[in-house]
């Protein structure tokens, strides 16, 4: 296929479409360019030169994906500092205009692992709260939590009875190593408080009920 520099016709008597065309055409000179000698302008045909043989046409490739770091929690793609490839279209029209991620520059990816390496690796006091945290935080603090127990038999509540109604009624995994319960034994019915730490940074200190009861209610405060 042969594209002339100069396109003649009649164009009066069509229709212009004034709307841009974006992408790239791949193309080289039919007749390749001599070279000129040392300090001396190529010598360029004015009617040779100007004729291009087409190669390609970059639309019809896969479209590219876009790297960018999130800066927030994103269902189905990852957590803050987290570097993702994500469509063209989708960050740019979601994720970028609302404040869910920023391009992965050199400058931000730095950014990003230094507050990773404080998060995960830095001393007591530097760390700081993932986004998940701080709305796990958030729920707990508005929260209170009733363990029933039907037992008739002597019992005694274990870290990880609390633990099981955590997850059964506020739909949060809390793991043993995470939760403090009081120092003296829970071995009657009754008002106590139980102390969840999250990621072993922030710490939310939760009113809890013992209750006999087989089918507990764990309710919100607001």
């Amino acid at each position: 296929m042969l594209i002339a520099g100069r396109i003649l016709g009649a164009v009066g008597k069509r229709s212009v479409c004034l709307t841009q065309s974006r992408g790239t055409v791949v193309v080289e000179r039919w007749w390749q360019v001599p070279l000129a000698a040392e300090g001396k302008e190529p010598y360029l045909h004015p009617r040779r030169h100007r004729i291009y043989r087409f190669l390609e046409d970059t639309k019809h490739k896969p479209k590219g994906k876009l790297e960018l770091i999130l800066t927030q929690t994103v269902e189905k793609l990852g957590e803050r500092g987290d570097s993702v490839f994500v469509r063209k279209a989708q960050g740019r029209n979601k994720l970028l205009p609302q404040g869910l991620a920023v391009y992965a520059s050199p400058e931000n990816k730095k950014l990003f692992q230094e507050e990773k390496r404080r998060l995960y690796g830095g001393k007591p006091g530097e760390q700081i709260q993932t986004r998940t945290g701080e709305l796990t935080l958030k729920f707990l603090r508005n929260c209170h939590l009733e363990v029933g127990i039907s037992s008739t038999e002597a019992w005694e509540l274990t870290k990880e009875i609390v633990c099981r109604n955590f997850l059964k009624n506020l739909g949060v995994f809390v793991p043993p190593h995470a939760l403090t319960l009081p120092d003296e034994r829970i071995t009657q019915w009754g008002e106590y408080w139980c102390e969840v730490t999250v990621n072993g940074i922030d710490s939310v200190r939760i009113p809890m009920f013992v209750v006999t009861s087989a089918k507990p209610q764990t309710k919100s405060t607001n």
